[in-house]
């Protein structure tokens, strides 16, 4: 069973900076494609971001190109997302989802996600 574990939340002032992670203690995490989610407060979970688990493929949703970066180093068991320029409406639980798939693939829907981390708050504030 994968479980993956978010980090890194906290409060930020608008138009700073976090990185989240999400890592877990399997070595097959390697094999496995990772989304980045949020739910705000009130509203449903949203795509925010996708990598694939080889060759860096990468997706997000259209608020968050230009502003947030995904990543992953593989050997560190990590995937990242790096948020830029944060606003206030960033505010939300960040999780990430695994999904075992092949070499570049990757997908942007929660029902299509496997394996759910527990989440992490990011709150920025004006």
């Amino acid at each position: 069973q994968l479980q993956p574990v978010e980090s890194g939340g906290g409060l930020v002032q608008t138009g700073g900076s976090l990185t989240l992670s999400c890592t877990t203690s399997r070595r097959t995490f390697e094999r496995y494609a990772v989304g980045w989610f949020r739910q705000p407060p009130g509203k449903g979970r949203e795509f925010v971001a996708a990598i694939s688990r080889s060759f860096g493929v990468t997706e997000y949703g259209d608020s968050f190109k230009g502003r947030f970066t995904i990543s992953r180093d593989n050997a560190k068991n990590t995937v990242f997302l790096r948020m830029d320029n944060l606003k206030s409406e960033d505010t939300a639980v960040y999780y990430c989802a695994a999904k075992y798939t092949i070499m570049t693939d990757y997908r942007i829907k929660t029902d299509e996600y496997e394996y759910w981390g527990q989440g992490t708050q990011v709150t920025v504030s004006s």
